[in-house]
């Protein structure tokens, strides 16, 4: 084969294969956009700040996260996982002794059948059993509603960090893009340069061996 005929062959195949690795990255790039606009307007919708440093308790203070986006709105999936974990989370802990909700459920549900034999026996600690009951109830649902929002904005930081993966893969395949565009420029110029007549590898003839008669 002509070596010119190869520097062609190799420099177009590099070229489709930039340009295909372009629109890879065209797609991921739209993909990150989407993901990062996506969740920028569903958390500015939720209309979320954080609370200003000089009413953060000691507590709040020791989360390093809470004193960067002090009095800032939520609005990145950095911000939602912050939140999430070391804000609601936080406070979660001293709801029930961090109890979650569904350990809740058992001593609610007992709580309940407590209850309803006190005022079928017209027991004298209905009064104290009721108070506990409805402390339980406000707890869970005090935790559902913490818990359910902690999921949302843990999905929102995830959904961002999809986001993200997505635009490091692009920036990826732009330069891989870039440098086999160049890399086939540089093939394409090789055989303009190269004559028609060369080949690929030239084989040299081997010397014929002289014989001598005996």
């Amino acid at each position: 084969m002509k070596r010119r005929t190869l520097d062609i062959l190799f420099s177009a195949g590099g070229m489709v294969l930039a340009a295909l690795l372009v629109i890879a990255g065209v797609v991921l790039t739209t993909n990150a956009n989407f993901a990062n606009d996506y969740v920028t307007d569903q958390l500015t919708a939720q209309k979320i700040t954080f609370k200003p440093a000089d009413q953060l308790t000691d507590e709040e203070k020791a989360q390093p996260c809470l004193v960067d986006y002090a009095g800032q709105q939520l609005t990145t999936g950095k911000q939602a996982e912050c939140y999430a974990n070391n804000f609601i989370g936080l406070h979660l802990q001293s709801v029930a002794d961090g109890q979650t909700y569904a350990e809740l459920g058992a001593p609610q549900a007992a709580l309940r059948e407590q209850v309803a034999a006190a005022e079928e026996a017209n027991d004298p600690n209905l009064p104290q059993l009721q108070a506990q009951l409805d402390e339980i109830n406000q707890q869970r649902d005090t935790v559902f509603k913490g818990e359910t929002l902690r999921g949302l904005l843990l999905t929102s930081y995830g959904f961002s960090e999809f986001g993200a993966k997505a635009a490091q893969a692009a920036t990826v395949a732009y330069i891989g893009g870039f440098v086999l565009f160049v890399l086939g420029l540089a093939g394409f110029a090789h055989a303009a340069k190269t004559p028609e007549s060369r080949a690929f590898a030239l084989v040299e003839a081997k010397p014929e061996r002289e014989t001598t008669n005996v």
